[in-house]
């Protein structure tokens, strides 16, 4: 086969579906962990700061198995923000503010992608070429990270929803709880690869994005 063969054997629309999810995934991943690093900061944190993680780079977020999750499945996770409870004049409700913003930072991410493409859907009828790319990344974006952001809400640790617990939990029971965190990860996965997990995040994922979709549609 030569060379303009292979060019019209290689599947265009497959690779640039799989472009646009990617980008979407990154552009999730990237927002959710900046907005941890900016509440910290704004908590009075400067960790993530001095260590360059508020960046919009994605290449500083990554976590490589947490991006193949998210790419495969539709939930995932990026490297954690460094985070110092120490700076915080409540540590616990400092940890738990922070660890809202990533989730919060999503749904308002996917809300933004909701109303956008129904901007372009007015203004533009007779889309084409560029427009057409960017309606289908906003398309792509919005139920992925109101994914991400309904996945981290969940109270296992590590994820975000077991400091936002934390916050109403005596500190015995609050630091029990963290004690076990490094194991958390593993129970994740197990529940995702058993698919325990995937069918009542997809269900809520419809009703967020329903109601995202209501609001200007």
């Amino acid at each position: 086969m030569d060379f303009a063969g292979l060019l019209r054997a290689i599947d265009w629309k497959f690779l640039e579906d799989s472009l646009t999810r990617l980008l979407a995934v990154l552009l999730c991943l990237t927002v959710h962990e900046t907005s941890h690093g900016l509440a910290a900061c704004a908590l009075g944190d400067p960790t993530a700061r001095d260590r360059q993680r508020l960046s919009l780079n994605p290449f500083r977020h990554i976590d490589w198995l947490g991006l193949a999750m998210m790419l495969v499945v539709g939930f995932g996770w990026a490297k954690p923000v460094p985070v110092d409870p120490r700076y915080f004049k409540k540590p616990k409700q400092g940890m738990a503010l922070t660890a809202l913003a990533g989730p919060v930072s999503n749904f308002l991410l996917a809300l933004a992608a909701v109303f956008l493409s129904r901007e372009i859907y007015l203004r533009f009828p007779y889309r084409q070429g560029g427009e057409l790319m960017f309606e289908f990344l906003l398309y792509t974006l919005a139920p992925l990270s109101i994914g991400l952001g309904i996945f981290n809400l969940l109270p296992i640790p590590p994820l975000d929803g077991s400091k936002v617990l934390g916050a109403f939990l005596p500190d015995r029971v609050y630091f029990g709880l963290m004690r076990y965190e490094r194991y958390g990860m593993f129970l994740l996965l197990a529940l995702s690869w058993f698919g325990v997990t995937g069918g009542l995040i997809r269900g809520a994922i419809w009703e967020v994005y329903r109601f995202f979709f209501e609001l200007f549609f």
